[in-house]
């Protein structure tokens, strides 16, 4: 297969990648949050391409993408004034929400589940698309499954090159890491995952808000979860990364001490100067949560190298944008933590 480029700033992209999504095809689409793998979400046949292509579990459920509020009501039901509220102050945005799904949307897409995600990217070429599909585009991140997500068009060109459709390139995404989901489908509303929309701009909103334990910690391999992300090892490079928690001076020790030279630190840029023998990689400043953000994927794919045997690491504190990227690393590191503080 040979897999087309388009360009975002090309007027005819998206009534080509419109029409390749109709006639059951994969098209990479750039987000605000990462690129995403795109097919119909309404049509069987192309949601399993998906999960051909990533080697992406079965009961791992995809998110639907829609051009605006409105089209939700055609694939959801039950559909609380709460949604309406979230949608009506962060969409188009990184906010994915779960509600009941209606019987046209196939169980494949949902994972086997009776809810669906739906979401409206900020991102005008996609929801273009979108429009002139005329059909909701089910996409998770572009990566193979379980290795660190696309957030440029290069990378999924690295991972998918002549093995899909096409790859619409709109420059990197501006976030970084993938949506905030929120389920709304249970008596209190429940954070599935973190992402560019925060907890506190969530409860500013809900007034309530649960944190689902697949946030913080691993759950168990055979639990049935409601959006994607949540009981697999995700993001990671081949080899094992690490995360060192504690001061600079104290994380730094541990790692001098425990350093090989096969391994590599990721850490912020305030802190190159105190690992310059071991090969350092800055993902962001410390200083700016954004930064680390926008800039996690793309270093863990520098680091996803045969010959690195493991990525000591080092993770921000505090809530906000901060807490999806803990999520984030601590996914990557199957949350393996060592408190410097501790052990030195």
């Amino acid at each position: 297969m040979e897999t087309l480029y388009l360009s975002a700033e090309n007027p005819d992209t998206a009534v080509i990648a419109g029409k390749i999504i109709q006639q059951g095809g994969l098209v990479a689409i750039p987000t605000e949050t990462v690129y995403g793998l795109g097919a119909n979400g309404l049509d069987e046949a192309a949601v399993a391409k998906i999960f051909e292509a990533k080697g992406r579990p079965q009961d791992n459920p995809l998110i639907l993408h829609v051009s605006e509020t409105a089209e939700i009501e055609k694939f959801c039901h039950s559909i609380p004034e709460a949604a309406y509220t979230l949608a009506e102050k962060f969409w188009p945005g990184p906010l994915t929400i779960v509600l009941p799904a209606r019987d046209t949307v196939p169980k494949r897409t949902t994972g086997g589940l009776s809810t669906v995600a739906v979401r409206c990217p900020d991102c005008q070429v996609t929801r273009e698309i979108i429009r002139c599909a005329g059909v909701p585009i089910a996409a998770p991140s572009a990566n193979i499954s379980g290795k660190p997500s696309t957030t440029t068009a290069q990378h999924v060109r690295h991972d998918h090159d002549g093995r899909i459709d096409a790859i619409v390139d709109g420059g990197p995404c501006r976030v970084g890491v993938e949506s905030t989901i929120v389920d709304l489908t249970e008596s209190r509303p429940r954070l599935l995952r973190p992402g560019g929309i925060t907890p506190e701009q969530l409860r500013s909103v809900l007034g309530d808000l649960v944190i689902d334990k697949a946030v913080t910690a691993q759950i168990d391999k055979d639990a049935v979860v409601k959006a994607p992300g949540m009981k697999y090892k995700h993001y990671a490079p081949a080899c094992d990364v690490v995360i060192v928690s504690g001061s600079r001076e104290k994380a730094a020790a541990y790692i001098h001490s425990h350093f090989e030279a096969s391994d590599r630190v990721l850490c912020f840029e305030e802190e190159l100067p105190l690992y310059k023998d071991c090969a350092p990689l800055a993902y962001g400043k410390e200083s700016d949560v954004s930064t680390l953000s926008a800039g996690l994927f793309s270093a863990l794919r520098i680091l996803d190298d045969p010959g690195i045997h493991r990525v000591y690491a080092r993770c921000p504190i505090g809530e906000g944008v901060a807490f999806a990227v803990q999520n984030r690393l601590k996914k990557a590191a199957a949350f393996h933590i060592i408190d410097a503080e501790a052990e030195v």
